[in-house]
């Protein structure tokens, strides 16, 4: 019952960990983002990012959505530009499945026993950048990062879904609040 308890406690935390975002931000303490009412998308620094041009439209909707529901205005003389980098990692985790308890001999070891069981698992961890850009200064003025692990599948509806949680959760934390 004890090794059950470790596997769905294990299973879990494996799940939560695969839909979960962490979430940090950045931003210059003497920007004034009341004023921020208008942005537009940056497209020289969009077209550098290493991600397929549908990837990019969703990562995009996603980001005009909540700035939209957020009170501001998508214009062609902006008061921010609006930019994106993403970069991955690929993760592999290792396991040690073993359990002994207070009867090792009951285990076994060797080729017959359970003494010995490793699972391996592989994902790919996910970091997105969206930069706010003061237009008349020209320089950064807001950045949210998220990272979590993204889940490569041919559910287009899942991957549109997990681009939404990433870009709501890094979101939140616009505007700074000092």
């Amino acid at each position: 019952m004890k090794k059950f308890k470790i596997i769905a406690l294990l299973l879990l935390l494996a799940t939560y960990s695969c839909v979960s975002v962490r979430v940090t931000s950045d931003y210059d303490s003497k920007t004034d983002f009341s004023k921020f009412k208008t942005f537009a998308f940056y497209k020289k620094g969009i077209e550098k990012v290493d991600l397929s041009d549908l990837d990019k439209r969703r990562i995009l909707r996603a980001i005009e959505t909540e700035l939209l529901a957020k009170g501001m205005t998508k214009s062609e003389n902006p008061d921010v530009l609006i930019s994106i980098f993403t970069k991955s990692k690929e993760k592999i985790n290792v396991y040690d499945n073993s359990y002994y308890g207070w009867y090792p001999w009951y285990y076994g070891y060797g080729p017959y026993g359970r003494g010995m069981h490793n699972n391996v698992s592989k994902s790919t961890e996910g970091t997105l950048f969206i930069d706010m850009i003061d237009a008349n200064k020209k320089e950064l003025a807001w950045q949210g990062i998220g990272v979590g692990v993204l889940n490569f599948t041919d559910n287009k509806a899942k991957k549109e879904e997990r681009i939404k949680e990433f870009v709501l959760e890094i979101m939140k934390k616009y505007p700074p609040v000092n």
